[in-house]
């Protein structure tokens, strides 16, 4: 993928223009959401004698007005700080590789990760590419809770010091051989921390609520981001096995493991564990029967390619919450993978990531879940 093909454009800066005082071994470009994160990334980097480049993405226009769109703050803090601030222009690129897919995934009875998909084909790919071309800059930050791992066997990727805050699960995407010129500032830090330094500077997000929700639905509900004709097909609910026990109002408005809203009253709890888009039906079961211990992916990143195979035994992550469960590698290849977990694992959503880790908490690899054996 290149820029052009997607006409990324460079916007005026929004103050001061990039001027450069170190060598290009002590320049790096901040991607800044406008969050307090990425804000006391670029101080921390220029505390250490980096010239620091902010960097936001401007995207399709949100949804909703619930808040300022395309890190508005971000600009206001580079100011504060003293840094240059660009916007790039990723709209189109933003429509094709997140929102088009997001919608289809939906529609095709997924759950997508949009946020992982960003940081993969946006992020550490074309807007990485683009500010190199640009500016000459082959260093990136993020304010991504996660750890870049620099030893004399090589560099890892690493979950965050506090483990409550550990983002990695949302960048496994990044080349490997990028990882060398990534950097993370707030990896070994508490969001505390993060807050108190932000405060200290008087830094206008320090006080700002953490994003939650879907940047281009406004931070609100994703089926803002959904067209009525994905939300609203009504269709079949039917029992694990096939029966029909009521109709539900669109298969875009559930995901596997959902309990509320679903618009069904059993005697006992029951999820969502069966989408069928070609049906338009989904299926309720109990916890049990929706849980699945042996879990495929496909697209696969690789970054640390000796703990990836047949018979090693890691642990994993299905979703970005919780702590990585205790698995074995069954099949792995450039394409695909195959894990089994010791304990069936909850509602494994197709779309979803499934991340490995090392025992010394470093992403082995990660793909895009496909499918799941009961």
């Amino acid at each position: 993928m290149r820029a052009d093909e997607y006409n990324m454009k460079l916007m005026p800066p929004s103050f001061s223009p990039w001027a450069p005082k170190n060598t290009r071994s002590k320049q790096v470009a901040v991607l800044m959401s406008g969050g307090v994160d990425s804000s006391v990334a670029a101080h921390l980097l220029t505390e250490d004698g980096w010239d620091v480049l902010g960097i936001t993405m401007k995207i399709p226009a949100c949804t909703t007005t619930s808040r300022p769109c395309c890190g508005a703050d971000a600009a206001v803090v580079c100011n504060e700080l003293g840094i240059p601030h660009y916007y790039i222009d990723v709209t189109e690129a933003f429509e094709k590789l997140i929102i088009e897919p997001f919608r289809k995934s939906y529609s095709d009875g997924q759950t997508p990760n949009p946020c992982i998909d960003c940081n993969t084909l946006l992020k550490f790919s074309l807007v990485w590419d683009f500010v190199e071309e640009t500016f000459g800059i082959n260093c990136l930050a993020t304010g991504h809770y996660g750890r870049v791992i620099k030893t004399d066997n090589g560099v890892w990727l690493g979950r965050a010091n506090d483990k409550t805050k550990d983002q990695s699960y949302f960048i496994y995407g990044i080349a490997r051989e990028k990882l060398a010129r990534f950097v993370l500032p707030v990896g070994e830090l508490t969001k505390e921390k993060v807050r108190s330094i932000a405060a200290e500077l008087n830094l206008s997000v320090a006080d700002k609520a953490e994003s939650m929700e879907l940047c281009f639905a406004g931070e609100g509900d994703y089926r803002a981001a959904l067209s009525d004709a994905d939300a609203n097909q009504a269709g079949d609910i039917t029992d694990m096995q096939g029966n029909k026990i009521g109709i539900h109002k669109g298969i875009a408005n559930y995901t596997l493991g959902q309990r509320r809203g679903i618009g069904f009253a059993g005697g006992e709890p029951l999820y969502v564990g069966k989408i069928d888009a070609q049906a338009n039906a989904i299926a309720l079961g109990t916890r049990q029967e929706i849980s699945s211990a042996v879990i495929r992916a496909n697209k696969i990143n690789v970054l640390i390619s000796e703990e990836f195979v047949a018979g090693r035994l890691c642990s994993g992550k299905i979703r970005s919450y919780g702590a990585p469960r205790p698995c074995k590698i069954v099949k792995a290849d450039d394409t695909n993978m195959t894990v089994e977990f010791d304990e069936p694992q909850f509602a494994p959503c197709p779309g979803q990531g499934l991340v490995l880790y090392s025992s010394d908490d470093c992403i082995v690899a990660g793909g895009k879940i496909t499918a799941t054996i009961t």
